[in-house]
């Protein structure tokens, strides 16, 4: 499978290439970031959105219990727990504070509160970017960019300088299309499905769900910052913005892992059975 997965990144590199160079020759195209030069990953850095600078922001823990993860508690000593979100946030619509008041409550009271990833169910939009420890990369051609996660082999494509479709059917990761603005990639992401949640705090979100990320490296290559914008009138009472980034890292595998085939034991708990199609697909 690995030597699969190699030809196949030898495969895309050449139409990087390809692609890149065709832009380039054009005298009216603005030079555009190369992502993933030299076999690099983008490697997330901790697991949750950040506040921008200034203006609203995402759902962040509760002051009065901060999130104390796996890894954190075998080094600290500390007590791991699960996530208790602020409901305080004013981008809250009510409904949306009553489903996390419902979630905090089961948490303080030991009950287990996973996501569906855990349980190989897609992320959706944006969480598809908290996937911490293993790398995601970006592969560019002329007319789509792919960008691609370790944990079971998930894809998103983003097609280049085209419209959306008109009412694009629901689907975990919605309809994305993208342009370059100078040495930023703006994607703007439509038709998302509301089984899917907007963090790792398991905020819930509407079918008008619209989010616009901006990808661009930093420091001199070495990060790269992705600016989400969240727009969602049926859940958000106003527009926000938050902050995700990325360290580089250079050619470390891209591995197989295949969620279905290596699932986690959690702790005996009871979760949510794995998904499983009974159709074939021919």
């Amino acid at each position: 499978m690995k030597q699969v997965f190699c030809s196949l990144s030898v495969t895309l590199a050449y139409v990087l290439f390809i692609g890149l160079a065709q832009q380039a020759h054009s005298q009216s195209v603005v030079s555009i970031p190369d992502f993933h030069a030299f076999n690099v990953g983008w490697v997330g850095i901790g697991n949750e959105l950040e506040p921008p600078i200034s203006g609203l922001g995402p759902v962040v823990a509760h002051p009065d219990y901060p999130y104390i993860s796996n890894a954190q508690a075998a080094q600290t000593g500390e007590d791991a727990n699960f996530r208790i979100a602020d409901l305080n946030n004013p981008i809250l619509q009510p409904w949306v504070v009553e489903s996390l008041r419902v979630q905090n409550e089961e948490a303080l009271s030991g009950a287990p509160i996973f996501d569906g990833k855990v349980r190989c169910w897609p992320p959706g939009v944006p969480v598809f970017l908290l996937r911490p420890g293993s790398p995601m990369m970006i592969l560019q051609t002329v007319g789509e960019v792919f960008i691609l996660l370790e944990p079971n082999h998930e894809v998103r494509r983003i097609a280049l300088n085209i419209p959306h479709t008109d009412n694009p059917a629901p689907s975990w990761h919605g309809e994305s299309v993208g342009h370059y603005e100078g040495d930023t990639l703006v994607v703007d992401t439509i038709g998302l499905d509301d089984r899917s949640f907007i963090d790792n705090y398991r905020t819930p979100h509407s079918s008008m769900l619209h989010v616009v990320e901006r990808y661009r490296m930093i420091d001199d290559g070495q990060m790269l910052e992705v600016t989400v914008q969240v727009e969602d009138q049926e859940a958000f009472a106003m527009p926000w913005t938050s902050i995700r980034r990325f360290h580089r890292e250079i050619g470390r595998p891209f591995t197989e892992r295949v969620c279905a085939e290596n699932n986690e034991f959690y702790f005996g708990f009871d979760l949510p059975p794995i998904p499983q199609d009974d159709t074939p697909d021919f």
